[in-house]
């Protein structure tokens, strides 16, 4: 089951405020005047532990108590508020929950999210109102692939607006020039024969791994204006732009920028050894 948290999490944060603005419009200050009458008749209310107190106190909660709701909405609403803001406009966290993009993520990294470089969106309804950057290629984005837009995933841009991308012999072309790929280190996994390298975008390297034993699954495509071509670096076992298509921009979360814990589990132990910035 797909959870739509930000849906979730807006509704918490108006429903409580709107119960706390109610409660204050219309029932404390009646509650306060309450509050007032039986306090004049317990003059020694403030004395402490006396017997006015104890029925002033007994009073209160008979007749004039702060409904739960009401406190628990009070209580919530600012914490609520500032998790919402800073999870819908600032940085959100991730979960990496495929190999898709290993060797550069790994199954069980914690990432932030940068949700305003590529522009301000309302929540929940993804409108963009003030635009900032673009995508550029290379970078590491979170979206909703245009097959379902409930599940966030992370890809790396192979391609922007305008671009012609061509992949042959597991070598990716970009607008007629081959990107830039020095081999580093091949293992055998199995079945799998896995060679990782230091592919180059723009002067920008990052790692990338193709299985040699698989079919290089060659095409070519131009970006349609307003979309991005996404592409695991786990180029042989993604499900990606070669699958479901390009990535409107409306579809964008926010851009990858940093590792900030690795946990598999809960029966594992968290480690902070791959903490760092996302290339």
């Amino acid at each position: 089951m797909n959870i739509d948290f930000p849906l979730i999490l807006a509704i918490l944060v108006f429903g409580s405020g709107f119960i706390w603005a109610i409660d204050i419009l219309f029932f404390a200050r009646s509650r306060k005047q309450r509050i007032d009458g039986l306090k004049a008749q317990f003059p020694r209310w403030e004395s402490p532990e006396s017997a006015d107190e104890k029925k002033l106190t007994a009073a209160i909660n008979s007749s004039a108590a702060e409904p739960a709701i009401v406190d628990y909405a009070r209580s919530f609403f600012p914490v609520l508020t500032a998790v919402f803001i800073l999870r819908s406009f600032l940085f959100e966290p991730f979960q990496i929950p495929s190999s898709s993009m290993v060797p550069t993520l790994e199954v069980g990294d914690y990432i932030l999210v940068n949700k305003y470089t590529y522009g301000l969106r309302l929540p929940v309804l993804r409108d963009k109102i003030v635009s900032i950057n673009a995508p550029e290629r290379g970078d590491v984005m979170v979206f909703f692939p245009p097959h379902q837009n409930k599940t966030y995933y992370i890809k790396r841009v192979v391609g922007i607006p305008g671009d012609d991308i061509e992949y042959r012999n597991k070598r990716l072309w970009i607008n007629g020039e081959e990107a830039p790929l020095k081999w580093l280190a091949a293992h055998n996994s199995g079945r799998h024969r896995v060679h990782q390298g230091m592919e180059t975008f723009i002067d920008e390297p990052h790692l990338m791994q193709v299985d040699v034993a698989r079919p290089s699954r060659d095409f070519s495509v131009r970006v349609r204006p307003g979309h991005y071509f996404m592409m695991g670096d786990n180029r042989d076992n993604s499900s990606d732009s070669r699958v479901w298509g390009q990535v409107p921009e409306r579809d964008i979360v926010g851009k990858a920028v940093a590792i900030w814990m690795h946990w598999e589990s809960f029966l594992s132990v968290p480690s902070f050894g791959r903490a760092g910035t996302i290339d």
